[in-house]
């Protein structure tokens, strides 16, 4: 997790089973474990979903500052949690995305032209072009793409994450692609 830990405010070694069933107390004590369980793999996908470490620290916390306002609302279960959890990301996600949807292009436009006039490596340069090529995506299909092409999710875990279809996963998945193909100048077909 690139060297640097998330932290919540307490230190909680009480299993997440213990934690569901009791008040107030028990809900930071919930929320902390859900915490612990979760919060590496929830920090790789934020990882993949945002621009950096430090967004991705920033969305991480808070999704874990979602769950602590309303830990009543968090389903039971490791898989509910943890579907939970990323559908909670990738609003917050879809939220900064919306919100910085112009700025975002300019910027990474300036960056592909001015890593463009100073010869990078190769590799570089076509992170650049995915990066910028996933930035024009809606954010579903983007989130789609992200979760099955880099994250392995299967496209029924997908569809339980965003309470869609697995058709529409599907069709997101196969019309992202196209798009992604299209603004890379590969073969759309």
């Amino acid at each position: 997790m690139d060297g640097q830990a998330i932290a919540m405010p307490a230190a909680l070694d009480r299993p997440l089973a213990e934690a569901r069933d009791q008040p107030e107390d028990g809900a930071a004590v919930r929320v902390g474990a859900l915490f612990d369980a979760h919060h590496q793999r929830i920090y790789v996908m934020a990882r993949r979903l945002t621009r950096g470490s430090e967004d991705a620290r920033d969305v991480v916390q808070e999704t874990f500052l979602r769950a602590a306002r309303s830990p009543h609302s968090i389903p039971h279960g490791a898989s509910n949690e943890e579907a939970w959890l990323v559908r909670v990301l990738i609003n917050i996600c879809r939220d900064r995305w919306r919100h910085a949807e112009v700025r975002t292009r300019a910027v990474l436009a300036g960056h592909v032209r001015a890593a463009e006039a100073s010869s990078p490596e190769p590799g570089l340069l076509a992170r650049a072009m995915v990066r910028e090529a996933l930035e024009r995506l809606t954010p579903r299909r983007r989130a789609i793409l992200v979760l099955y092409e880099l994250e392995g999710a299967t496209i029924p875990s997908i569809a339980r994450m965003l309470r869609v279809t697995p058709v529409t996963v599907r069709w997101h998945l196969s019309m992202g692609r196209r798009e992604l193909a299209k603004a890379l100048g590969g073969n759309t077909t």
